[in-house]
């Protein structure tokens, strides 16, 4: 069997989006995706309303943490197939090189951790972050991979990026 497709979700931080993202495609992706995830600038630990809204989702947060993308950019890491940026801010850095070449492209989403207000507008912030990402992850896992060559797979996984939760 081929091994997984390697999947690299970035944000500047990664202690939100990229860590949900990471964990919507580890669940959903089955055999055929790898995820991970990383920041430019990590925080050092995941936001603890990602991790509520994980578990609420009954999604396992066992050895989730905020780490460095230099680690996917080291010689023994995981050949990457695809990088997804998840922040405006860290599409707009300067990325590493990553091992194996990968696609990449940008699917921003709102940070829900930079919203203000009471607990409940914070949560339903990180809930749409979540929505808004499964519903991008679900297009990409349905795409036909295997049999697109790579500008149409580019042109896809780009056009993703621009879609608006549903």
């Amino acid at each position: 069997m081929k091994r997984p497709l390697h999947v690299l979700f970035l944000c500047t931080g990664n202690s939100a989006r990229s860590i949900l993202a990471e964990r919507f495609l580890a669940i959903s992706g089955g055999e055929r995706f790898r995820a991970f995830s990383a920041g430019s600038h990590p925080k050092g630990s995941v936001h603890p309303l990602a991790l509520e809204l994980l578990e609420r989702q009954r999604v396992s947060t066992d050895g989730l943490r905020s780490k460095s993308w230099d680690e996917f950019a080291e010689a023994d890491a995981p050949p990457l197939d695809f990088v997804f940026t998840v922040c405006d801010s860290a599409a707009a850095e300067m990325c590493p090189v990553w091992p194996g070449q990968p696609m990449s492209a940008h699917w921003g989403v709102p940070d829900p951790a930079a919203v203000e207000g009471d607990l409940d507008v914070r949560r339903r912030a990180f809930l749409g972050a979540w929505t808004q990402l499964s519903h991008r992850i679900r297009i990409f896992t349905s795409l036909p991979i295997e049999r697109l060559d790579r500008l149409s797979l580019q042109q896809r996984i780009d056009a993703i990026g621009r879609e608006a939760a549903s």
